[in-house]
């Protein structure tokens, strides 16, 4: 019998399962709201994650009964047992969305539609069940509506938004949760960077690994985060660098750069002028929503080439050796994009230029989708709500 390769194996389970999909249905959603609106904060004094809105969204699923019938209600405590499973296996994943108030004052999703496939293939990986995205995609719809005035006023914040699915049943047991919750939170941020549109260090050392092939770094899961924090603390305390650049196996390999994904934009060995990222093939990256942004833009755009492929330390050293390299960005939903102008890496300070002539590629992203996600340009990667 033919064994399917990790890589394959990597591309199977980033892909939802086909099959007739129970689901949960928009149309059966209960909604009780707060007698206690919480009074909206500043949107200029903002803390990233901090501050939440009135109500929440959930849906409890059993494998005797299925899904429930969903609820939007007042945010509350969850009452868990202590024995619950994500306490103890770490059986849980997450999705990281944002909505937009435009300069119209219309209120819009960013791209939906892509972070539930992208949850549907974690919680498939995770052995959660299956849902219908679309039809949770128009619950968090009617969620943001009731909580509309969440939104900030402010080009400069967002609401950000947490679909969550936790595994609830009481066992002490290594197996497939037959309790489930998926819940949705969400709350007003300003910049994930307090200061602004500024370039970041990174610490590249491969003793720390955040993903590994045939693993779960493909997948939004609390579990691929909780390991990096030690390495992360190490990068500001030892190196005085804010992000790790993590790098795989023995030809150290690129990967991503903190919770972003990473891109390098440089002349490559042909004389081509190339924006070039590492594949999702290998299992090692995750598929972040505005990774596909930037490479759909760019591929729209035409002016370089764009490519997905893997590329190592070695490769990114001699390109700065050779003032081939131009621009160093990391990119996510959180900061949409951030400009990298130093490198720690085998005892080495590389200065990247990315900033010496104001970023322009970088700039350029940053301005044509948050002019996409604030309305400004029109855009069916957008969804209004009402």
């Amino acid at each position: 019998m033919a064994l399917i390769s990790r890589k394959a194996l990597a591309s199977v389970l980033r892909t939802p399962l086909c099959r007739h999909v129970s689901s949960f249905k928009a149309s059966d959603v209960s909604i009780k709201l707060t007698d206690n609106p919480a009074p909206k904060p500043d949107p200029d004094n903002l803390v990233f994650g901090k501050q939440f809105s009135d109500h929440m969204l959930t849906i409890d699923h059993s494998v005797e009964h299925g899904w429930g019938k969903p609820v939007i209600e007042p945010l509350a405590d969850f009452k868990l047992h202590p024995a619950a499973k994500v306490f103890h296996y770490a059986i849980e994943l997450f999705e990281g969305m944002k909505v937009y108030r435009g300069d119209d004052n219309k209120v819009r999703m960013y791209r939906p539609d892509c972070n539930m496939e992208r949850m549907r293939s974690s919680a498939a990986r995770s052995s959660f069940p299956d849902f219908d995205g679309a039809e949770l995609t128009e619950l968090i719809r009617k969620l943001i509506s009731v909580d509309k005035e969440w939104v900030p006023y402010s080009t400069k914040s967002t609401l950000y938004v947490r679909p969550t699915m936790i595994a609830t049943e009481p066992c002490l047991g290594v197996s497939k949760p037959l309790n489930s919750r998926l819940f949705v939170i969400s709350g007003p941020v300003g910049p994930y960077y307090p200061t602004g549109f500024q370039p970041v260090s990174l610490v590249a050392d491969p003793k720390f690994v955040r993903a590994w092939e045939g693993g779960c770094g493909a997948y939004k899961m609390g579990a691929n985060y909780a390991p990096t924090i030690y390495a992360q603390i190490e990068a500001m305390e030892k190196y005085n660098c804010q992000q790790v650049l993590w790098l795989y196996g023995p030809d150290h390999q690129v990967t991503e750069v903190g919770t972003m994904n990473f891109f390098m934009y440089w002349t490559n060995e042909n004389g081509e002028e190339e924006l070039v990222t590492p594949p999702l093939s290998s299992g090692l990256i995750l598929p972040g929503v505005t990774r596909k942004s930037l490479i759909e833009l760019a591929q729209k755009w035409g002016d370089f080439k764009m490519t997905e492929r893997d590329f190592t330390m070695k490769d990114v050293v001699k390109g700065l050796k050779e003032n081939r390299i131009k621009e160093l960005f990391g990119a996510g939903t959180a900061c949409v994009v951030s400009p990298i102008a130093k490198i720690i890496y085998d005892g080495t300070d590389y200065a990247i230029p990315t900033m010496s002539q104001g970023a322009p590629l970088t700039n350029r992203f940053l301005k044509e989708l948050t002019d996409i996600q604030f309305g400004r340009t029109p855009s069916d990667w957008t969804v209004e709500v009402d």
